[in-house]
């Protein structure tokens, strides 16, 4: 499936949809599931050519990792392994269409699992977000990682939402996103923060938590 939070490549064995722009229903894939519980390996490439990728991308896709991680209380226990044994596999792609990422479904030795793309050029995704972004990086980074959180949950089981409160919504339905975003980088003083700080409403955490009791 394509969708559009932002192209960042995450491999879990799961489906999943993200955040488009366009004003349609949310495409949700019949195999959307949690993953398997306990142990779940993870990779994260490095950027492609053209997909304005920083270094410290990685970083942010990390913590998102983790943020799921703490969630589920040790349902899930993430371990970095090599791209071909990786169920959840983080990618950095080029712009597209304005699409801020995708989740795809993988099967790594008979299991589940799903590759996140993300598209951290906020420039292509129009100039209320663009200069935004160029003037204050701490809303770029704000963007690619709840871009990262959210393609996340799709790996981890969870469709979309029409709740502008949960990472899950559905661009879809409409709203102000440059304000999704920045209620979000209100909360941070330093880039560090984002570790910390969760990105989740209190409905993604119940949602996640019922999948994998």
């Amino acid at each position: 499936m394509r969708s559009g939070f932002i192209y960042l490549v995450v491999t879990v064995c799961v489906t999943g949809v993200s955040l488009l722009r366009a004003a349609a229903p949310p495409q949700e894939p019949t195999t959307l599931q949690p993953l398997n519980n306990g142990r779940v390996s993870y990779y994260i490439a490095d950027g492609e050519l053209g997909s304005h990728y920083l270094a410290s991308d990685r970083e942010l896709a990390t913590w998102a990792l983790r943020e799921w991680e703490r969630t589920l209380d040790g349902a899930v226990k993430l371990e970095a392994a090599a791209e071909q044994d990786a169920l959840l596999r983080v990618y950095w792609v080029p712009a597209s269409s304005g699409q801020y990422g995708e989740m795809r479904p993988l099967r790594v030795s008979g299991q589940r699992g799903a590759a996140v793309y993300i598209r951290p050029d906020t420039d292509a995704l129009g100039p209320a977000i663009g200069k935004r972004a160029q003037a204050d990086p701490l809303f770029r980074d704000t963007i690619v990682y709840l871009t990262c959180l959210h393609e996340l949950g799709h790996a981890f089981g969870l469709s979309h939402t029409d709740s502008f409160v949960d990472i899950m919504y559905f661009f879809g339905y409409g709203g102000d996103i440059p304000a999704f975003f920045g209620r979000y980088r209100e909360r941070l003083r330093s880039r560090m923060d984002i570790s910390t700080t969760t990105g989740l409403s209190p409905d993604d955490v119940r949602r996640v938590k019922e999948l994998y009791r």
